[in-house]
């Protein structure tokens, strides 16, 4: 049985990388970081393996590149 995705929120993002709130939210917007999800009515998250990709290489990360169908593409091709 696969573990499922773990959900982390915006202090432990903030920590794990070194951006404050306000880069965050402009790389969001920009599409280099990855989007929060809605978790609750008031409340938001990042998958916290995305954040591992945007870490690994924030560089060239790309927010639209951020979906499981995208790898599986990647992976088949590389």
């Amino acid at each position: 049985m696969s573990n499922p995705e773990r959900i982390i929120r915006l202090r432990t993002v903030l920590t794990r990388t070194g951006l404050s709130r306000s880069t965050l939210y402009r790389k969001i917007a920009e599409g280099t970081f990855p989007a929060q999800l809605k978790i609750s009515v008031h409340g938001t998250g990042w998958h916290e393996s995305a954040i591992e990709r945007w870490i690994a290489d924030p560089v060239h990360y790309r927010a639209d590149n951020d979906n499981p169908a995208s790898r599986e593409g990647d992976r088949a091709r590389g």
